[in-house]
């Protein structure tokens, strides 16, 4: 049975984008090379520094959970293969939910994918037209351009969320409700757990 590096995993409510305010279980895989300079787990990114987790161990933390969907996250989770992860969990009758760059090809089946697309790597075009969620952070004035950009490349289903970098949120809020107020098609995205104090 293969492995997977594992930085974290906990049960939560989901903070971010359409499922905020939902129970989750969240496994944050390690690895990435995407580098955001504002990224809040940056401790995720060398798989080498974190423990190998074998599939069935961790479905095993899914199932003694409650929550009803599972989100895959990291680092950046399609750098590894996760097929059989999501095949184990969607057998327990749980909701597989993906957050990704989108920089590496798809692997996996999802209920729901939400890519936040980044500068540093661009997305793949094919992983893009899965999204259901486009979820773009607004860091710098040209990331509303950049938003626009990469919602000309998803399925006219997905949801379209900017959402405002941690660190800079009162500067760029204001801007990010004057933009959704102009172009309806896009909706704000809140870092609830953050304003919760939760994981």
């Amino acid at each position: 049975m293969s492995k997977l590096p594992v930085m974290e995993h906990f049960y939560t409510i989901q903070g971010e984008g359409i499922y905020t305010g939902h129970a989750a279980y969240f496994i944050r895989l390690a690895g990435c090379d995407v580098g955001c300079h504002w990224c809040d787990v940056k401790e995720s990114w060398n798989a080498d520094e974190h423990r190998q987790y074998e599939i069935d161990e961790m479905v095993s933390w899914v199932a003694q959970s409650p929550a009803p969907m599972v989100v895959i996250t990291g680092g950046e989770p399609l750098m590894h293969p996760l097929d059989e992860l999501t095949r184990a969990i969607r057998a327990l009758g749980k909701r597989t939910h993906l957050e990704t760059s989108a920089a590496y090809p798809i692997s996996g089946t999802w209920d729901w994918v939400c890519v936040s697309p980044k500068k540093f790597k661009a997305p793949r075009p094919e992983v893009l037209l899965l999204a259901n969620e486009l979820k773009v952070v607004i860091n710098h004035p040209s990331d509303f351009e950049f938003a626009q950009h990469h919602a000309q490349g998803v399925n006219p289903q997905c949801k379209l969320l900017l959402q405002a970098e941690w660190s800079k949120e009162s500067v760029h809020l204001p801007k990010i409700i004057d933009f959704c107020k102009t172009n309806p098609q896009f909706t704000i995205s809140l870092q609830t757990h953050k304003y919760l104090n939760i994981p």
